[in-house]
């Protein structure tokens, strides 16, 4: 039991840190309002793993703490999970909203280049993409370091 719920809880994490590190990234390299239309219509579709990645990786992180008798008293672990938390929340919360606006001022425009309001709601979302892509990677080293504080 212990070891397919740990393989489920690997390919959560992969899905949400995965999405977490990759879709801004791709987002960025969006040259022309097309471009950031078609890339938009894929993040969004991508934006569902990593609710569903999120949701399991919790419960998974949570079931995995009780089967191996840890509870909260492993540092890295509650950091790790910390993390976890503050990584959904700036995805879900911060993120996508300003994503959703973004789309919605891509849409308004049919030139070919990215108009000035488009870019500077781009650039807004960069620091909370960031953000995202830094606590992905915390929570990755943590999870495969364990270290002792």
């Amino acid at each position: 039991m212990y070891g397919w719920l740990l393989v489920l809880h690997i390919f959560a994490a992969v899905a949400v840190i995965g999405s977490a590190f990759m879709v801004p990234i791709i987002r960025r390299s969006a040259k022309t309002t097309d471009q950031l239309r078609f890339i938009l219509d894929i993040t969004s579709k991508l934006a569902l793993f990593t609710k569903i990645g999120g949701t399991v990786l919790v419960l998974t992180g949570i079931w995995l703490m009780f089967i191996a008798k840890m509870g909260l008293t492993e540092m890295w672990l509650n950091l790790s999970i910390l993390l976890s938390l503050i990584l959904i929340v700036t995805i879900v919360g911060l993120i996508e909203p300003r994503t959703k606006r973004l789309a919605q001022l891509a849409s308004e425009r049919q030139g070919h280049e990215l108009s000035a309001d488009v870019g500077l709601a781009m650039r807004r979302i960069s620091p909370m993409e960031t953000t995202a892509q830094l606590l992905s990677l915390a929570v990755t080293v943590l999870m495969v370091i364990k270290p002792m504080f």
